[in-house]
């Protein structure tokens, strides 16, 4: 199990992964590193312990808004395939519908055609 280092507030912190999620982790690190660091600019030194919480917290938030933006996005994708589904039966019912009319329609003009070839 690889060890890697990451900086976050200037701090080193040593942690475990599996082997091929360095990069991945040392790209989430930086993004805690990045919320910490916006955070200094807001609140001051507050202590390690308490940015990265605030840091932690603010990081949620976004998955939770992200999450329910993706549910909101779900549940519209489930209304267009309804709809879509709907739209597709109906054009099958007015493709009947129009064969029907064209055959009837062909079966007036044969008809018309026999009187005439019989007259």
């Amino acid at each position: 199990m690889p060890l890697v280092n990451v900086m976050v507030n200037s701090r080193a912190y040593t942690i475990a992964c599996d082997d091929g999620e360095e990069e991945h982790l040392k790209e989430l690190a930086g993004h805690v590193d990045t919320k910490v660091r916006e955070l200094l600019g807001s609140v001051g030194q507050v202590g390690d312990q308490k940015l990265l919480l605030m840091a932690a917290v603010l990081i949620t938030d976004e998955l939770f808004e992200a999450r329910a933006r993706l549910a909101a996005r779900d549940r519209e994708l489930g209304d267009l395939s309804g709809a879509r589904g709907e739209l597709t039966e109906k054009l099958g019912k007015s493709e009947g519908l129009a064969i029907a009319a064209l055959e009837s329609a062909a079966a007036r003009v044969e008809a018309i055609a026999a009187r005439l070839n019989g007259a």
